[in-house]
């Protein structure tokens, strides 16, 4: 992709297409996407989201700590 936003497209269909729900990367990745177009808010919301679904405490930590850099706007 050539930049955020046709990657957050990417991954967009991605989420649409159900075969990685659950998977902690993806909103992982799309928050990171997000963040770079500024939009934090909803960056943080993905952040949160791969946080609850990472499978060890120190993935969970370091989204949380990201997370807890995005206030809502």
């Amino acid at each position: 992709a050539y930049g955020p936003a046709p990657a957050l497209a990417l991954v967009d269909k991605l989420v649409a297409g159900g075969e990685l729900e659950g998977y902690h990367l993806l909103p992982s990745v799309r928050g990171e996407l997000l963040i770079r177009l500024g939009r934090r808010a909803e960056a943080r919301g993905e952040l949160l989201e791969a946080a609850r679904l990472a499978g060890n405490e120190r993935e969970r930590a370091v989204l949380l700590a990201k997370a807890g850099t995005l206030h809502p706007s």
